[in-house]
């Protein structure tokens, strides 16, 4: 069977989802696994992007990385980000210990839920800032030839002449959010943002600066040992940007801990296995405007996180939505401008 045929890349995906589905079902009945579905989608809709975004980044690691992105990455994905990162952030905001989190978000869910919506602006600080960040960072680049807004592309990119015009616009949007914001949550937002900043800019340098100093690439050309590791660890921080919103999302659904993390957990199985098939799949070439919706759609979500600081709350189908439209948009383009380039040769 050929490396990119879908069987044998979602395999896997479906066996898991099918293992859970009928753990939910058996515990919880048809309710329960309804839910399940339903958070298996929302996780699988908010990060397609994250998805290509991804894919394009994978491909450049060597097999050994890119199975430990698909086991060790899927480990830090479920139980790190989806689980045991949303109690931290509780931890910090409320005070209270790991292990009383962990009870609270066992025992009385409902609370802990409640508990994580006041950490809200500390994951829309820090989730918006780094994601808007990622995407303008795409658009900033005069290196970039192939533009898909013609009219805002351009600028953009004949603007990324500019020294440090990524870190100075990211500068001015953590100032205007610290400035705006309502005071209580100035000092939050503030630190939130400016980690947002460095660990997006940082993550991004380490990687470079290894790959340049260490010769970090195999015989393919792709990238080994630390510049890998540091790919790595960006693909990760990417990952749970974007699972933020699922998780805070995920409890207006339900307040089950367990449930939310077999739904939000079988969705990341699915997006993993979605980023293998377009990485071996060659996607990314195949439509010439993909990449460029993608980044388009992180702008967005970046955007609707940041406004949440101000109280301004979309239904979460109109977010999850944003990014398929993006996606669906660029590849639509793509197809008819290649249809277009055959006809007129």
């Amino acid at each position: 069977m050929h490396p990119a045929h879908p069987l044998r890349i979602f395999a896997f995906s479906g066996l898991i989802s099918l293992v859970l589905a009928v753990v939910v079902a058996l515990s919880g009945g048809v309710g329960a696994l309804w839910l399940f579905v339903v958070l298996a989608l929302l996780e699988v809709t908010f990060s397609f992007d994250n998805a290509v975004i991804n894919s394009r980044i994978l491909a450049r690691m060597s097999p050994l990385w890119q199975k430990l992105f698909l086991t060790v990455g899927i480990f830090i994905a479920v139980f790190v980000v989806r689980f045991a990162l949303p109690i931290v952030i509780v931890q910090l905001a409320t005070g209270l210990g790991f292990g009383d989190v962990v009870n609270l978000a066992l025992s009385d869910p409902h609370r802990y839920g409640e508990e994580l919506h006041h950490a809200a602006p500390i994951i829309d600080a820090f989730g918006g800032t780094f994601l808007l960040m990622l995407g303008i960072s795409y658009f900033l680049d005069h290196e970039k030839v192939v533009h898909w807004l013609r009219p805002i592309e351009r600028p953009l990119a004949r603007a990324g002449k500019i020294r440090f015009i990524k870190l100075i616009f990211m500068t001015v949007v953590a100032a205007i959010l610290y400035l705006t914001v309502e005071e209580k949550l100035k000092n939050t937002v503030l630190l939130s943002s400016v980690i947002g900043i460095v660990l997006q800019f940082g993550l991004h340098s380490l990687s470079v600066f290894f790959e340049k100093t260490f010769s970090s690439t195999n015989k393919s050309g792709q990238l080994v040992g630390w510049a890998a590791f540091a790919s790595f660890m960006y693909l990760e921080v990417l990952d749970a940007s974007f699972s933020f919103d699922g998780v805070i999302g995920a409890f207006a659904i339900t307040t089950s801990v367990l449930l939310i993390v077999a739904g939000l957990g079988v969705g990341a199985f699915w997006v993993r296995s979605l980023t293998v098939y377009l990485m071996r799949a060659g996607t990314l070439a195949k439509y010439r405007y993909l990449e460029h919706g993608a980044h388009w759609a992180i702008l967005a979500l970046g955007v609707v996180m940041l406004v949440k600081l101000y109280h301004v709350e979309l239904p979460e189908w109109i977010t999850g939505s944003l990014g398929l439209i993006f996606i669906m948009t660029a590849v639509i383009t793509s197809i008819l401008e290649k249809r277009f380039d055959k006809s007129s040769q």
